[in-house]
């Protein structure tokens, strides 16, 4: 890479990892405190308020992207950036859930995901780009890890509403790195040829990877809306749960860092994949297991495994999508794979809330390890993509 793509990767993919840090704080906690709200006790209007912003963000990913091609990145971007504060705050303020439900709709409304990975493709040259993208996936992974080990520890003094109030401060941090740290952006787009859209939907190989981050993203909502819970029918207190995730998240980065990335280099990029893929499903599975008698240390054991197959996720499938597509499908394949990825958070919360509702913990371990199955079926057939990591 050269130093203006290095600041390019690097600062893009710190917005993301300023946004999606945000975004997962709350993630660890929500569930347990939003029954401190008027209407918290009813847990589909819990996964609602969870996973609505998926929602809104699938909605507006498309048009968002399609405005920053017309207006530029830049400005597409500081302005989903502006909504989001304002969702956070309002999230922060809010009185009730309905309210809460009001600044998550916000927060996904600052739909910039397509925008920001147009903009590393307008900065970066192809035969680099892969690498960029993989930055973005793996700063993803980090945030989601970091999230889970910082939440627990802060909300027993700043509560719910100071995560959001925090989530809005990371965000105007990330509108100053849009401003003075992102190198300036090309003065004119090039104009995506017609037909990209409809190809990158015919295009099996693309299809899968959609199908894969709905998937992940769902499962990875709604089963945290059951894995706080059950830490603490093991005797875990929500302010030391970190004392879990932190070994799990540790040791589950030492393993893909030092094994997974060097097969992937000699080329076993498909059994990665698809190992990951079936190591989360059978992860569902052993949370579904131990439901009877959870033990701290068998659930940090399975949590351990699990981020060792998201993570790997997470690092792998933005580099794939960059390398599946053609020139000419890459803004429109990109724009695919975050409306799918939107569309399973909004999916794993709202869904996730009816299932626990009507067949509890059980429900949602049964139906997250019935996911990845499918998805495990579905992707095999993939074929090897080439280049790996």
């Amino acid at each position: 890479m050269t130093a203006g793509e290095r600041r390019a990767s690097a600062s893009l993919a710190s917005i993301y990892a300023l946004r999606m840090l945000g975004l997962f704080l709350v993630l660890p906690v929500f569930v347990l405190e939003a029954h401190n709200y008027p209407g918290g006790d009813d847990p589909a209007l819990v996964g609602l308020a969870m996973g609505i912003y998926g929602l809104t963000q699938a909605l507006l990913q498309m048009p968002m992207g399609i405005a920053s091609d017309r207006f530029g990145r830049k400005p597409v971007i500081l302005a989903g950036l502006v909504v989001f504060v304002l969702g956070s705050f309002i999230a922060a303020w809010a009185p009730n859930l309905m309210w809460l439900v009001v600044g998550r709709a916000l927060q996904g409304a600052g739909a910039i995901s397509a925008a920001v990975t147009a903009l590393l493709a307008d900065l970066t040259r192809d035969q680099v780009r892969t690498k960029s993208m993989a930055l973005i996936g793996i700063s993803i992974a980090l945030m989601f890890a970091l999230s889970l080990v910082m939440a627990p520890a802060l909300v027993p003094h700043i509560g719910l509403a100071g995560l959001f109030a925090l989530t809005g401060v990371l965000a105007l941090v990330g509108m100053a790195v849009v401003a003075w740290v992102v190198p300036p952006e090309p003065a004119q787009h090039q104009a995506v040829e017609r037909g990209g859209l409809r190809e990158v939907l015919r295009d099996t190989e693309l299809l899968r990877v959609d199908l894969g981050v709905f998937v992940l993203h769902a499962v990875q909502i709604a089963m945290w809306m059951s894995v706080p819970a059950l830490l603490r029918e093991a005797g875990v207190a929500t302010a030391e749960q970190w004392h879990i995730y932190l070994p799990a998240v540790l040791g589950s980065l030492l393993v893909m860092g030092g094994l997974l990335f060097r097969l992937e280099r000699q080329g076993y990029f498909r059994a990665v994949y698809l190992g990951a893929i079936a190591l989360i499903a059978l992860v569902q599975i052993g949370l579904l297991f131990s439901l009877d008698t959870p033990s701290a240390w068998g659930v940090g054991l399975l949590l351990g495994l699990y981020f060792l197959g998201f993570n790997t996720q997470e690092a792998s499938q933005p580099s794939l999508v960059s390398r599946l597509a053609r020139p000419h499908q890459r803004g429109a394949a990109l724009g695919v794979y975050n409306t799918l990825m939107s569309l399973g958070i909004f999916a794993g919360g709202s869904l996730g809330g009816l299932v626990l509702k009507a067949w509890g913990n059980s429900g949602i371990f049964g139906l997250s390890a019935a996911l990845m199955l499918l998805w495990l079926l579905l992707a095999w057939p993939m074929k090897a993509s080439g280049k790996s990591l």
